[in-house]
């Protein structure tokens, strides 16, 4: 399977893991969610990540999805009861390097720096909704170039951090104009780095959070119309497995679409992390639970199914040729099983 186009193995839904396989509680209090960890418990974050190292995936990403400045100032600790200011906070992002590291070492993986929208920094998070202000479509893309400069700062600051990383992960990014605004990153900070872009298509539709398609979300993502610099990798996260087929096939045909016209200056690599819920089950950021909405059979995905059904997409994926390397692994409720069992099938039909 492995033959036209290379493919290498994710990791999973390290939050939802830490919660269903680690007995971890997230609320209002944890406003970092799995970065919490890299304060008060990086043992439980080292044993997490090493399972799914252990069980196949070949990239660790950091426990840094949530990292924000008002996050770290939020959280209340016994060590840090009034929270973690600006200059404490490299500690910990370095240590977040170094624990993903540690467990990428049992397979001889890579490390991704995940970097989360300005969404999930949000209280309630929002990367699934996209509703942040209502500012015009260019203030906002200044904005949110402002709020993923700053944050980059915090780990371009660390001496040796970025160089401890292979890829760069903006993940789940619900917006057309948070795209833009990642894009005018690339060109002004992240140029010499490998990046992926991912997005979601969490309703019904096939269109982003904010109402974006998938050919705008494409052309924004590439397209030399908005840069020169483009990433590496573009994908999918945040999504239903069974969505992911018809999502890439449409992928495949805006980007062949875009590179016939000169519009991209080639094929990038392509990220695939769907979640590994249940059909018709949805995440309520008010609740901070997983509610079935009533939509589909509401009965936990067979376990066989996910990871077929991911390997078929990659498979189709590959044959055609075009992409130059494919990551694929799982965002919520994915876990070290699954990722196990993913990668025995991929093996098998390799």
């Amino acid at each position: 399977m492995r033959g036209p186009v290379h493919v290498k193995i994710l990791d999973g839904g390290l939050g939802t893991t830490l919660e269903t396989n680690h007995g971890v509680k997230f609320s209002e209090a944890t406003p970092l969610w799995s970065s919490h960890l890299l304060l008060t418990d990086q043992r439980t974050l080292l044993e997490c990540q090493s399972s799914f190292a252990a069980a196949g995936a070949e990239i660790i990403t950091t426990a840094t999805y949530q990292v924000s400045i008002d996050g770290f100032r939020n959280t209340k600790t016994e060590n840090w009861p009034s929270g973690v200011s600006l200059p404490n906070i490299g500690q910990f992002l370095e240590d977040a390097v170094l624990v993903a590291k540690m467990a990428a070492e049992e397979s001889a993986g890579e490390v991704a720096l995940s970097l989360g929208p300005y969404g999930a920094t949000m209280i309630p998070s929002a990367e699934y909704t996209g509703r942040y202000d209502e500012d015009p479509l260019q203030a906002m893309t200044d904005k949110l170039y402002e709020w993923h400069n700053e944050r980059f700062n915090l780990y371009a600051k660390v001496p040796g951090l970025l160089s401890g990383v292979s890829y760069i992960a903006f993940e789940t990014i619900p917006r057309f104009d948070e795209i833009l605004a990642i894009r005018r990153l690339l060109a002004t900070r992240l140029m010499d780095f490998p990046v992926w872009i991912s997005i979601l298509f969490p309703g019904d539709d096939d269109k982003m959070p904010d109402g974006t398609s998938v050919e705008d979300a494409i052309a924004s993502m590439i397209s030399i119309e908005f840069g020169i610099f483009a990433p590496q990798f573009i994908g999918i996260n945040c999504t239903r497995a069974s969505k992911i087929g018809r999502l890439v096939r449409k992928f495949t045909k805006t980007v062949e679409g875009l590179v016939a016209m000169g519009a991209a200056s080639g094929w990038p690599g392509l990220v695939l992390c769907p979640d590994g819920t249940r059909e018709g089950e949805k995440y309520n950021t008010g609740t901070k639970e997983w509610e079935t909405s009533g939509e589909g059979s509401g009965q936990e995905i067979n376990s066989d199914t996910w990871e077929h059904q991911l390997a078929s997409v990659v498979k189709e994926a590959s044959t055609s040729g075009h992409w130059k390397l494919i990551l694929v692994g799982g965002c919520c409720r994915t876990r070290p099983e699954n990722i196990a069992k993913l990668h025995r099938v991929l093996e098998v039909e390799e």
